[in-house]
C-alpha cells in the first residue's frame, strides 16, 4: 500500500509538471490514471478540472469540480474555477452561485470580484457588476481587464463619461489594450463625439491592424460624419480580417446607398443575408434600398421576411405601408400603419405617413389631425417654434387679437397656404405673416395680412400663433371646403410691364417651363426630371421661358446648348434675373401657360391664376388627390400623371399632344 501511495504523489507530481510545463494532454491522462486508482484524491480531482478546462473540455471540467467539492465543498480556489467553467458553458447563475460560496468561504482575490462582475453583466444586473468591479479594484487598483469591463458596464448604463474615465484608467495600466481602445472609441460615438472616437479606433488598429470590431465601428461613426466613402473602406477592412462579418457587409450596404451606388449596395445586403439570413435589421433595410429602386414588390417582399424575424416592428411596419401606398393597395397600407401604431402608439412617423395618405384618398378629417404629428417626426426639416404664446387650432374667438402665421415646410407650402390669411383676417384677427425672406415681397399682395416679416427679423408682439400648415385643420377643411378661389397672390404692375418691355412684342404664345425642383428634397428624385426629357416639348411653335432656378450641370449643359444656337431665339432663360418670388411671379404673368413638375413654382402659378400644366407621379404629393386631371386647390391646373409604368415619356407625349392641339387653335395668342 505504501509503492502505491508513493507511486500515486510521484504521479501527481509528475502531472503537475506536465500542467505547469503546457503538456496538458499528458496531464490529463495522467490525473486519469490516478483518479481510476484512487477516486477520492482530491489534489488529483482538482487538478484534472483544471487541465480539462484549459483543454476546453468545460462540461467534464464541471464533472471533476463537482467531484472535487464533493469531497472538499470549501475550497475557494475550485469554487471560483467552477465558476468559470459555468461561465463559459453560459449557465450564468449557476456560475454566480459558485463564485458566491468562494467568497463567502474567504475568498478575496481581485480576479474573483472581477470575474462575479462579468458574470452579473452577462445576466444584465449592471449595477450589481459594477459594484463587484469595483471589488476587485479596491484589491488590486491596477487591475486593467477589471477596469475595462467595468468600462463596458458603465457603457451598458448609459454612463458614456465615467466608462471613459475607466477606459483610460485601463490604458495607463496596459496602453496596448486593443479592445479598450476601441470601446472608448464607442464611447466617444455615443457622445457624438465623432472626431476623437476615430483617434481611439485608429490607436486600437495600431495595436491590432486585423481587429475586425475597430476597423467596423470606425466605419459607424465615419458614416455619422457623413465621410461615407471612407466608411466603405472601414468597413472592408473589417471584412478583410473576418470575410463573414453581416454587420460590416450590411452597414456598408448602408454607406453604399447613401452614395446613391444601389447596385453595389444590394451586392453586400445580399452578402449579408447570406451570412446572417435570419438578420431582421438587414431585411428592413434591403426593403428600403429595393423600394428607393422602384422595386416595390420586392421591398415588400424584403420587409415581410424581416417582420417574420420581428413581428412588431414598427419601423418596418410603417415604411411597409409607404410601399403599399406606391403600389397604391391603400387599405392594406393603413392596416400596416395601424400594425406600426399598436406595437409603438408614440411612433410620430406612422403617425405622418398615415396622414400623408388619408390627406391623398380624401379623408381631411383624419389626415389634418393626424398631420400635426409632423411636428415629433425628426425626419421633419423644420423644427416646431416653441412660441409662448398659444397655438390657435380654430376654437378660440380672435377678434381683436393680434396673431401670427408662420411658414415652416417649403416655399410651395407657403404659397399654397397663405390662402388661409384672409380667412383668419375675417375673424376679426390682426395678422402678421412670417415667411422666408424671397416670399416676403410677394406676401405683401395676400389680403388680411397687416404685416410681413421675413423669417430671422425680429417678430412684433402677438397674442396668439399658428404654423400655416395647420390651419387646414383649424378651419375643418373638407375638399368640399378647400378655399381654392384665385388668384390670392398678385404682382404689381409695373414688374408685370418690365417683362412685357424686355420680351417686346408677342407673336406666339409664351410658356414657362420647370423641370426640377429642390434636390435635396426626398422625393426629388421621383418628381423631378432632366431637361433633355422635355426636348420633345421644344419644337413646337411657341416661345418657351426657363422658370428654373439653380440649374444642375447636366441641365445647364443643354440649356447652353440650346440657347447659344442662333435659331433658337423663342427659348429664355432668365435664372440670373429671377432674385426671389415676385420676380418668378411677375414673368409667370407674361407667359400664357407655365409646364412644371411639382414644385414651387407650380403652386405660384396657380396662385396666380395662371395655366398650368403640373406633370405627376404615378403616386403624387397628397395635394393632387387620385386620379383626376383637375386641382381641387387651383382651378387654372391640369394634371398629367404617370401611368403604371413610371416612366415621363408618356407624359411628355401627353403634354405635347395637347399642347400642340392648343396652340394649332390659336389659344393664348394676344
Amino acid at each position: 500500500m505504501a509503492n502505491l501511495t508513493l507511486t500515486l504523489s510521484q504521479a501527481l507530481s509528475h502531472a503537475f509538471s506536465s500542467y505547469h510545463g503546457g503538456r496538458l494532454i499528458e496531464a490529463e491522462q495522467l490525473c486519469q490514471q490516478i483518479v481510476s486508482a484512487k477516486p477520492d484524491l482530491f489534489d488529483a480531482l482538482h487538478l484534472l478540472a483544471v487541465v480539462q478546462s484549459g483543454l476546453g473540455k468545460k462540461a467534464a471540467a464541471l464533472s471533476s469540480y463537482d467531484r472535487a467539492l464533493a469531497m472538499r465543498p470549501d475550497f475557494a480556489e475550485a469554487l471560483f474555477n467552477r465558476g468559470v467553467a459555468l461561465h463559459e458553458l453560459q449557465r450564468f447563475a449557476e456560475a454566480l452561485e459558485s463564485y458566491d460560496r468562494a467568497l463567502a468561504v474567504g475568498l478575496d482575490s481581485a480576479e474573483a470580484h472581477s470575474n462575479r462582475g462579468n458574470t452579473l453583466h452577462q445576466l444584465e444586473r449592471y449595477v450589481e457588476a459594477l459594484a463587484s468591479y469595483d471589488r476587485a479594484l479596491a484589491v488590486r487598483p491596477d487591475y486593467a481587464e477589471a477596469l475595462y469591463n467595468r468600462g463596458i458596464t458603465l457603457h451598458e448604463l448609459q454612463r458614456y463619461e465615467e466608462a471613459l474615465v475607466s477606459y483610460d484608467r485601463a490604458l495607463t495600466v496596459r496602453p496596448d489594450l486593443a479592445e479598450a481602445h476601441s470601446n472608448r472609441g464607442n464611447a466617444l460615438h455615443e457622445l457624438k463625439r465623432f472626431e476623437e472616437a476615430l483617434a481611439s479606433y485608429d490607436r486600437a488598429l495600431m495595436v491590432r491592424s486585423d481587429f475586425a470590431d475597430a476597423h467596423f465601428n470606425r466605419g459607424n461613426s465615419l458614416k455619422e460624419l457623413k465621410r461615407f466613402e471612407e466608411a466603405i473602406e472601414s468597413y472592408a477592412g473589417a471584412l478583410n480580417a473576418r470575410p463573414d462579418y453581416a454587420e460590416a457587409l450590411a452597414n456598408r450596404g448602408n454607406n453604399l446607398k447613401e452614395l446613391k451606388r444601389y447596385e453595389e449596395a444590394l451586392a453586400s445586403y445580399d452578402r449579408a443575408l447570406t451570412v446572417r439570413p435570419d438578420n431582421a435589421e438587414t431585411l428592413h433595410n434591403l426593403g428600403i434600398m429595393l423600394h428607393e429602386l422602384k422595386r416595390y414588390e420586392e421591398a415588400l417582399a424584403s420587409y415581410d421576411r424581416s417582420l417574420t424575424l420581428g413581428p412588431d416592428n414598427a419601423e418596418t411596419l410603417s415604411n411597409r405601408g409607404i410601399t403599399l401606398k406606391e403600389l397604391k393597395r391603400f387599405e392594406d397600407a393603413l392596416a400596416s400603419y395601424d400594425r406600426a401604431l399598436a406595437a409603438r402608439p408614440d411612433y410620430a412617423e406612422a403617425h405622418w405617413n398615415e396622414a400623408l395618405l388619408r390627406l391623398l384618398i380624401g379623408d381631411f378629417g383624419r389626415g389634418w389631425v393626424k398631420y400635426e404629428w409632423r411636428w415629433k417626426n425628426k425626419t421633419i426639416a423644420a423644427p416646431k417654434r416653441n412660441f409662448s404664446q398659444p397655438l390657435w387650432l380654430g376654437a378660440d374667438a380672435i377678434d381683436r387679437k393680434t396673431i401670427l402665421l408662420h411658414s415652416e415646410q417649403g416655399f410651395g407650402d407657403t404659397i399654397q397656404f397663405c390662402r388661409y390669411v384672409p380667412l383668419v383676417a375675417a375673424r376679426g384677427a390682426r395678422v402678421i405673416l412670417e415667411v422666408e425672406r424671397p416670399l416676403q415681397e410677394l406676401m405683401t399682395t395676400v389680403a388680411g395680412a397687416t404685416q410681413v416679416v421675413a423669417k430671422g427679423n425680429p417678430l412684433p408682439d402677438f397674442d396668439l400663433q399658428c404654423p400655416l400648415l395647420s390651419l387646414p385643420l383649424a378651419f375643418g377643411t373638407r375638399r368640399e371646403t378647400i378655399p381654392s378661389l384665385t388668384p390670392y397672390l398678385c404682382t404689381p404692375v409695373r414688374a408685370r410691364n418690365n417683362w412685357q418691355t424686355r420680351f417686346g412684342p408677342k407673336t406666339r404664345a409664351r410658356i414657362g417651363l420647370v423641370w426640377s425642383g429642390n434636390p435635396g428634397h426626398k422625393d426629388d428624385h421621383n418628381r423631378s426630371i432632366s431637361l433633355r426629357s422635355m426636348m420633345p416639348l421644344l419644337d413646337i411653335d411657341a416661345t418657351f421661358v426657363s422658370l428654373q432656378r439653380n440649374v444642375r450641370a447636366d441641365d445647364m449643359a443643354v440649356l447652353n446648348d440650346l440657347t447659344t444656337l442662333k435659331e433658337r431665339s423663342d427659348l429664355f432663360h432668365f435664372d440670373d434675373a429671377l432674385s426671389d418670388f415676385s420676380d418668378t411671379a411677375a414673368l409667370i404673368s407674361n407667359l400664357d401657360l407655365v409646364i412644371s413638375v411639382d414644385t414651387s413654382v407650380a403652386h405660384l402659378a396657380g396662385a396666380l391664376a395662371k395655366p398650368v400644366w403640373v406633370l405627376l407621379t404615378f403616386v403624387p404629393d397628397w395635394r393632387w388627390s387620385l386620379d383626376r386631371d383637375d386641382s381641387l386647390w387651383y382651378p387654372t391646373a391640369r394634371l398629367f400623371r404617370q401611368d403604371e409604368t413610371r416612366k415621363w415619356d408618356s407624359v411628355i407625349a401627353r403634354v405635347r399632344a395637347a399642347l400642340s392641339e392648343h396652340i394649332q387653335r390659336g389659344r393664348w395668342i394676344a
